[in-house]
């Protein structure tokens, strides 16, 4: 994470937050550290505030949460006030919704 920090963003350091180093001990626990990182911050700059433009240099990136993404095979660290989408279902709820030639609508409600 420091490497990509420094090397591709230009952090001159990571902070990791009480929580992040909470994921990260219990990560070295598993044996997961040695996984390929995905970063996931904000796209409107290179570090993690939104509000620092172009390429900025000598900040501190900061990692709040590091997750597991067991079946990927990846950690992703997430930074700042980033948020992510939830994973989609393997039969998207679309599937269950039928519209009927009189109007109806079913299939938008669990059992029905």
């Amino acid at each position: 994470m420091r490497a990509i920090a420094r090397t591709v963003y230009g952090a001159s350091d990571v902070a990791f937050t009480p929580g992040a180093r909470k994921d990260l001990e219990a990560l070295r626990e598993l044996g997961a550290t040695a996984l390929p990182v995905c970063m996931a911050k904000t796209h409107l700059s290179l570090s993690d505030d939104p509000s620092k433009r172009g390429r900025p240099r000598g900040f501190t990136l900061t990692v709040r949460e590091v997750r597991l993404s067991a079946g990927a095979g990846f950690l992703v660290a997430l930074t700042g006030d980033i948020l992510t989408m939830p994973g989609l279902p393997r039969e998207p709820a679309a599937r269950r919704i039928t519209l009927h030639g009189d109007g109806r609508i079913t299939g938008l409600m669990q059992g029905e």
